[in-house]
C-alpha cells in the first residue's frame, strides 16, 4: 500500500536550502516559508507531530560576509553558518509563530547520534519538544562539526533525525518530484519511479551527480538517506517543494516518488540492544515490576530492588527477576550511582532525592527487550 501523509501519526521534513533561501536576495523566501508553516498548522491540528530539517544557514550568511564563491573552505562555512543560523531560525520562527506554532532550534552533529547518550539526551528533548506542541527545527551544527564528523548534507540527518524519533514517515521536499531511471535534466526518456519496495543495487546506481549551486546533496544523499529510514521502519518520499503549501500538495496525490520501510524495520533498534551490546551492569527486580515489563510497560525505579556494577547513562544492563531468572536488558536513563539512590522510590520522588528532574522511568519500553 502506498503510504499517505493522513496516516502518519510523526513525520520529519526536510528542506534544503534552494528552497529556504532566496539566493539572488540573499533572503528566506517568506512568503514561501508561511506556506509551509501553513502546512504545519494543518498537519497539528489533526494530531501529527512535525519535526523540520532545515538547511540554508550557510547560503544565508554567504553574501554578508563576502563568500560568494563556489566553493568554501570548512573554516569559511563554520564562519557563515554562526552568522546565517540566527537569520534562519528566525525566519523559521516568524513563519510559525504567525500561525501560533512555537518554534524550537536544534544544531546536531553526526557524532550526536552515533554516541548513545547524546543520541539518547537528543531524542528525550525532540519527544518533550513535541509534547509541548513544539515545532522542533533542526540543522546540522556546521559551527563546529569537522569535515570527519560532519553529514555533509540534511537527507542523510533528516534519516537519522526519522530513526531517532521513530517517526512513520520522512518527507525530503526537492525540486524534483522524486527518483527516475536516470537524470531526468540530460535524458528526455528517463521514467519516473512513483514507487520504490527496496532499495537494490539498479535502483541506488540511479543516484546522479549532486546539483550545481549551494546545495550539497543530490539524488546519490537521497538514497543513501532512504536506505537509512526505510530500515528504521520509516516511509520516505521525495517530493517537489518549489510551491505553494508542498504538503497539502503531496496528500493531495501530486507527483513523487515513495520508498516503502522494510518490514522488519521496527525492529532493528530492538535487535541492536538486544545482541549487539555488551551490558555493563545488572538491575534485579520485584514481582510486580517483572509482571509490569511482560506486559509492554517500562521498567520504573519503585519496582527496581538491587543494583550491581558501574554504568553510565546509556549504557546496556540486564535485567533479573526476584529468582535470578533473565528478563532482558535494556539502555538505562539513569547511571548506576544515581539509579542506586532512586531505586525502590516513586517517580515523582527522583527530584527530590537527586536534586534534578530527570525520566520518570529507569529503562523506557522503547529501550527494552525482553528475553
Amino acid at each position: 500500500m502506498i503510504p499517505s501523509i493522513a496516516t502518519a501519526q510523526r513525520i520529519v521534513i526536510k528542506i534544503g536550502s534552494a528552497l529556504v533561501v532566496d539566493e539572488k536576495q540573499a533572503a528566506p523566501r517568506s512568503t514561501w516559508l508561511d506556506s509551509v508553516a501553513a502546512d504545519i498548522q494543518a498537519l497539528r491540528e489533526r494530531g501529527i507531530d512535525v519535526i523540520v530539517v532545515s538547511s540554508g544557514a550557510i547560503a544565508l550568511a554567504r553574501r554578508t560576509l563576502g563568500l560568494t564563491q563556489k566553493r568554501l573552505k570548512l573554516e569559511e562555512k563554520q564562519a557563515a553558518a554562526a552568522v546565517g543560523q540566527i537569520r534562519l531560525a528566525q525566519a523559521w520562527s516568524q513563519a510559525l509563530s504567525a500561525r501560533d506554532l512555537t518554534a524550537a532550534q536544534l544544531l546536531l552533529t553526526l557524532d550526536d547520534t552515533e554516541d548513545r547518550r547524546r543520541y539518547l539526551n537528543a531524542r528525550a528533548t525532540l519527544n518533550t519538544l513535541l509534547s509541548l506542541n513544539c515545532i522542533p527545527v533542526i540543522n546540522e551544527n556546521d559551527t563546529v562539526a569537522t569535515a570527519e564528523i560532519r553529514f555533509g548534507d540534511n537527507d542523510r540527518l533528516a534519516a537519522r533525525v526519522a530513526e531517532m524519533v521513530q517517526a512513520d514517515q520522512l518527507i525530503l521536499l526537492s525540486d524534483i518530484d522524486g527518483l527516475y531511471t536516470a537524470d531526468p535534466r540530460r535524458d528526455p526518456h528517463a521514467a519516473h519511479i512513483p514507487v520504490v519496495e527496496a532499495l537494490t543495487p539498479e535502483i541506488e546506481a540511479m543516484g546522479g551527480e549532486p546539483p550545481p549551486g549551494y546545495s550539497s546533496g543530490g539524488m546519490r544523499t537521497k538514497l543513501v538517506a532512504a536506505r537509512i529510514a526505510t530500515q528504521a521502519g520509516c516511509a520516505m518520499a521525495i517530493a517537489i517543494g518549489n510551491v505553494e503549501r508542498p504538503l497539502q500538495n503531496l496528500e493531495r496525490g501530486a507527483r513523487c516518488t515513495w520508498f516503502l520501510p522494510t518490514p522488519e524495520g521496527r525492529n532493528a533498534r530492538k535487535r541492536w540492544i538486544g545482541g549487539s551490546l555488551s551490558t555493563l551492569g545488572v538491575l534485579t527486580v520485584d514481582a510486580g515490576a517483572a509482571r509490569a515489563l511482560a506486559n509492554g510497560r517500562s521498567l520504573l525505579p519503585a519496582g527496581v530492588r538491587a543494583i550491581e556494577g558501574a554504568f553510565e547513562r546509556g549504557d546496556a544492563v540486564t535485567i533479573v527477576g526476584p529468582d535470578g531468572t533473565i528478563l532482558g536488558r535494556g539502555l538505562s536513563a539513569y547511571a548506576s550511582t544515581d539509579a542506586e539512590r532512586i531505586a525502590g522510590h516513586r517517580s515523582d520522588q527522583i527530584e527530590a532525592i537527586l536534586g534534578w528532574r530527570g525520566r520518570d522511568e529507569i529503562i523506557h519500553r522503547d529501550d527494552l527487550v525482553l528475553g
